[in-house]
């Protein structure tokens, strides 16, 4: 990753100094979380201290307050006065009373002295009901009469004609730490069209669920694709706004007109001190756990074993026709030999209704996470693709033949934003060897994050 002179910081509400991230912590805000019921991905998180006065909107969980709430007071509010809004969001923009940013937007708009111009939905589309992949159209939304811009299918980028009515993008959606979770490139083109286009920019700010988790592999730059376009690793560690802040500074080609609305009494290394609403932010990110382990067990994709998409354990749970009993217990007991923390596993036969292996019975296991502060979702992931490939001699890359040599592009290179994930693993080198191969990348990027810290 080049690293030009430090950009200013973004103009900020609220603004404070940043810390540096401290592992051990990273992901105390979901262990807080794990007695949520499932079917409820993080709509808010923090830690208890004071929110400023006057933001009216969230309540719930104590003084914490979301980038959305703390736009809601007065004073933040008149930053719109007079500007023509199109907001990007989804199911997860919301309050802490999970009421919708979209509603809470246009119903400020007469004492904000601003208009709801455009609705902009990424993958899965604004409502959220849009499967993995699934192209998203253009629509008039029904509810409020306003004209919904698809940035998923035949156009990714806002086109200068989408944004010929809007002055101001508002960006508000939850993102989950993983470099190839595909919302944080919907707002790395948003962002780059608005410079392009001299639009302003909003970031209303959300916790990251992975608190400063930094693993994996830095993206190797000719593996760009929306599932990673730019140099970070597999989990970046940031926030939604310290991540947008991020892109201006390392990788937004034209300055952009920044400004991120940071959350108040929020601590990523420290729990919330009241449970928190739960809102999907995927269909196959249905709870807590989900979100912990996504990150690593979604290189699953890459490999001919089902991920879990089709049953009621996505990403927990993996499996395949021809995995037997003893395949399963060897696994495991590879998995249990890595000492990995905050995880144990469990033999589970499973019939997927959808996605790989269709109606198929699947011999297989599942990941329960026991401290969702200790686990490594990256490390976790690599261990157990290696444990797949030494027990289990059906295991392929999904591409089959096409997956054979240096020179092909594999679903696993542009996952784990290499081509030595894939290299290694064929080797036989061992999970270990692939973790201790990033470790000084991701030291690297660690560094880089510093100066975008606000928390």
């Amino acid at each position: 990753m080049s690293h030009p002179a430090p950009q200013p910081r973004a103009q900020t509400m609220h603004d404070r100094t940043g810390q540096e991230g401290k592992r051990p912590g990273r992901r105390r805000v979901l262990a807080s979380l794990g007695a949520l019921p499932a079917g409820a991905v993080l709509a808010t998180a923090g830690a208890a201290q004071a929110a400023p006065a006057g933001t009216g909107k969230g309540s719930g969980s104590g003084d914490f307050a979301l980038g959305v709430e703390n736009l809601l007071a007065p004073e933040a509010l008149e930053s719109l006065r007079d500007a023509r809004v199109g907001l990007i969001t989804n199911p997860t923009g919301a309050d802490q009373q999970l009421r919708s940013t979209i509603d809470l937007l246009v119903e400020a708009q007469e004492g904000g002295g601003y208009t709801m111009a455009a609705l902009f939905g990424p993958e899965h589309g604004v409502r959220g009901a849009e499967p993995a992949g699934g192209s998203v159209g253009d629509y008039i939304d029904e509810k409020t009469g306003l004209p919904v811009r698809s940035l998923y299918g035949a156009t990714q980028k806002p086109t200068p004609e989408m944004l010929a009515d809007v002055d101001v993008l508002v960006f508000d959606i939850q993102d989950i730490g993983a470099r190839f979770y595909t919302y944080i490139w919907t707002l790395y083109y948003a962002m780059e069209a608005a410079g392009e286009n001299d639009k302003r920019f909003v970031v209303l700010d959300r916790p990251n669920p992975l608190g400063t988790d930094i693993e994996g592999f830095v993206l190797e730059p000719e593996l760009s694709s929306f599932v990673g376009l730019k140099e970070i690793p597999q989990t970046h560690g940031l926030t939604v706004g310290e991540l947008a802040s991020l892109f201006n500074g390392e990788f937004l080609g034209k300055a952009l007109d920044l400004e991120v609305i940071e959350m108040s009494g929020y601590d990523p290394e420290a729990p919330p001190s009241a449970d928190l609403p739960w809102v999907l932010p995927s269909p196959n990110i249905p709870t807590p756990d989900t979100a912990v382990v996504y990150a690593g067990t979604g290189l699953i994709e890459a490999i001919n074993i089902s991920e879990g998409r089709g049953t009621t354990t996505p990403f927990l749970w993996f499996g395949a026709p021809f995995i037997t009993e003893a395949q399963v217990d060897a696994i495991i007991a590879d998995l249990q030999a890595a000492e990995l923390p905050g995880v144990l596993y469990r033999p589970m036969f499973a019939t997927p209704a959808s996605s790989k292996h269709a109606g198929e019975f699947c011999g297989g296991l599942q990941l329960h996470v026991t401290d969702a502060a200790a686990y490594e979702p990256v490390r976790t992931g690599i261990h157990v693709l290696a444990a797949l490939f030494a027990n289990v001699d059906e295991v392929d890359w999904r591409e089959g033949e096409d997956c054979r040599t240096e020179d092909d592009v594999c679903w696993i290179d542009k996952l784990s934003g290499t081509k030595r994930t894939r290299a290694m693993l064929e080797a036989g080198d061992g999970a270990q060897a692939i973790v201790a191969a990033w470790r000084r990348e991701s030291r690297r990027f660690e560094a880089t994050t510093q100066r975008y810290r606000r928390y």
